[in-house]
């Protein structure tokens, strides 16, 4: 049976699609991977016609892949936990069976040769790989027609508008997001996703087309943290991280959580663009926090994280021109060999990229490096950091919102998991649960409790 979309949005109660928690049913036969991907197929009859999550789709190959994955659970030989799990993938990411097309009309019908690394991972564990999900053009300007599934008058949030959509809509338990600047977070709050935007280099981008190489990073969109975690941990362990990267550490579930005793919570330079709601939601979740015995350290409260506070709203004066040098290459090559194809908004950072030397590079690199190591700085002071995903609410289509919060984690190269915490105006917005590089795992179980402590209804 579809799933219908809540008249009004409440974290305590929503449910989204959860894979894991079938698992058990499929080993003693009273569910099956066939029958749970027909009923996430029921569902994307239903709502994908309003909420436009999907680039292309190969459903044949998935009921197949299905069959061979309830084969295998009858027989008590799963391959892995995500073995029958159906699965979207961004459309930056090549996939074998079908185009990968990243919204760009250079692109259009572009049939790539070999899976990502993400989507080999995948397929070698049994998953399903349904259907290329809706991204914003080459992960960064034009956004595609998707819409949120809680508001279809609004925006899922991009760059990872499809994956975030199809999650938020209950039509696939998982997929794969990527992020820049807030490509994962901000869509995964207005979809009310758990996400994982992990520490830098931690999944294999393999396969990817990204035009900022030095801070994007594959992550995970799930309907449960469960799920979230196993999937983007499954891929790791399989593919492993970017060359020269360690790596996601930890186990391959959440085994226990981990109470916080101390969070720092950061406003940013988002905060003078944050809603009177969304503050006075964010507020009172603090407030709830430190009823629940977690102390609450702000700028207020301690030198060194207004120091950082400070630092942060420095942001724009390098990522910019960090983000344009990067991807003067492959703009250069399409602007002159496909004129006419690309948006105003990809020509302009073309042309910015031209202004910017190999020097003024370095320096804004050692800016960045400066701030991260700041940030280091901090780690004896708290177990996380507490922050908005966005500034309010979904924003009406086709704006897909201010990446002003996600800034913040992918500048630092940091873990941070997106969780559906907060109610605002009968709409989701997420909170940003942030650590320090590597210590993924630990954010994971501590984000199992606040999930438990809260009583999301999807954790």
């Amino acid at each position: 049976m579809a799933i219908a979309p809540p008249a009004i949005y409440d974290p305590r109660t929503v449910q989204l699609l959860s894979f894991h928690d079938a698992i058990p049913r499929f080993l003693d036969g009273s569910d099956t991977p066939r029958a749970y991907l027909e009923r996430c197929l029921e569902t994307i009859e239903v709502r994908e016609p309003d909420v436009k999550a999907f680039v292309t789709m190969n459903i044949d190959r998935a009921r197949q892949d299905a069959d061979d994955a309830t084969e295998r659970y009858r027989a008590g030989k799963p391959l892995s936990l995500v073995d029958g799990m159906p699965f979207g993938v961004k459309d930056i990411y090549e996939t074998v069976d079908m185009p990968t097309q990243m919204n760009s009309p250079v692109y259009e019908g572009w049939q790539g040769i070999r899976d990502a690394a993400h989507v080999y991972a995948m397929r070698r564990g049994g998953a399903l790989i349904l259907g290329k999900t809706t991204t914003t053009e080459f992960a960064s300007a034009a956004p595609p027609p998707t819409r949120n599934p809680f508001d279809v008058s609004r925006t899922a949030g991009g760059s990872s508008s499809g994956s975030s959509a199809a999650v938020g809509a209950a039509m696939l338990p998982a997929a794969s997001g990527s992020q820049v600047r807030g490509s994962i977070v901000r869509p995964a709050g207005f979809c009310a996703n758990y996400a994982l935007k992990p520490t830098f280099g931690a999944l294999n981008r393999g396969g990817g087309h990204s035009l900022s190489p030095s801070q994007s990073v594959l992550g995970t969109h799930a309907g449960s943290l469960e799920d979230c975690w196993r999937t983007a941990f499954y891929i790791s362990s399989t593919a492993g991280g970017d060359p020269g990267q360690p790596g996601l550490f930890g186990q391959p579930t959440i085994e226990s959580p981990r109470k916080p005793q101390r969070v720092i919570r950061l406003e940013t330079r988002g905060w003078d663009e944050t809603t009177e709601a969304t503050r006075a939601a964010f507020e009172q979740c603090l407030g709830e926090l430190a009823q629940a015995g977690v102390e609450v350290v702000s700028r207020r409260d301690e030198p060194r994280v207004e120091e950082l506070e400070q630092a942060l709203y420095r942001i724009p004066e390098f990522i910019f021109d960090v983000l344009a040098y990067e991807a003067r290459w492959p703009l250069a090559d399409y602007n002159e060999r496909f004129p006419g194809k690309l948006s105003q908004a990809i020509i302009e950072r073309h042309e910015r990229s031209l202004h910017i030397t190999p020097e003024t590079y370095r320096e804004l690199l050692a800016e960045r490096e400066n701030l991260r190591s700041l940030y280091a700085s901090l780690k004896d002071m708290a177990d996380a950091c507490i922050l908005l995903c966005s500034a309010g609410p979904a924003t009406p289509y086709p704006n897909i919102g201010d990446p002003v919060y996600g800034d913040v984690s992918s500048t630092l190269a940091s873990p941070a998991f997106a969780l559906p915490m907060l109610a605002v105006e009968g709409l989701p917005v997420g909170l940003q649960y942030m650590g320090w590089p590597h210590d993924d795992y630990d954010l994971a179980r501590q984000s199992r409790w606040l999930a438990d402590t809260f009583q999301l209804g999807a954790g």
